[in-house]
């Protein structure tokens, strides 16, 4: 997959609707970095939105992963397949959001509590320390997986995740 040759074709589509890069962008619900980089060959667009930019320019998929177009009719089955998977895809991205908000949500309970422990002094005993030490787990736990969320980790993380999955149930 030539990424430059996909951003040229993506370039040539556009200027054949006769739209800025701004107008598409504000289409598409992105930035106009993002329609810049798409047409540069520096980014590829997201699969879900990879299936409204096809739609919006009235061309296949196929045709703008090979960055030219084609005679031959996309066959429907495939594309609604393509829908599903995208459909999939998005409701996976929601899904860890919502997860790490959950884990942002804990860990901001438990840091207040650490930090009351903390100022009224109450960490001194046995007991006080334990349930002190397990805040401040929970809060550098929550750190460590907010960070691996911004730099994507998670996300790389899924295809094993789904490999797993398909292992233990297809047996």
């Amino acid at each position: 997959m030539n990424q430059e040759k996909i951003g040229q074709f993506l370039r040539e589509l556009r200027k054949e609707k006769g739209i800025t890069q701004a107008q598409l962008a504000e289409t598409l619900g992105v930035a106009n970095r993002s329609v810049s980089r798409w047409e540069n060959g520096v980014n590829m667009p997201d699969f879900s939105l990879l299936i409204a930019i096809a739609k919006f320019y009235d061309v296949e998929i196929g045709e703008i992963l090979d960055g030219e177009r084609k005679n031959e009719d996309m066959d429907k089955k495939t594309e609604e397949t393509m829908e599903k998977i995208a459909d999939y895809n998005e409701n996976e991205k929601k899904l860890l959001a919502r997860r790490v908000g959950h884990f942002q949500g804990v860990a901001l309970v438990a840091m207040m509590l650490y930090m009351y422990m903390l100022f009224a002094d109450i960490a001194d005993n046995f007991m006080n320390g334990l349930i002190s030490g397990l805040l401040l787990g929970i809060i550098i736990g929550t750190l460590i997986l907010g960070v691996l969320n911004a730099y994507g980790v998670l996300e790389k993380l899924r295809p094993y995740k789904m490999r797993l999955i398909k292992s233990i149930f297809h047996k």
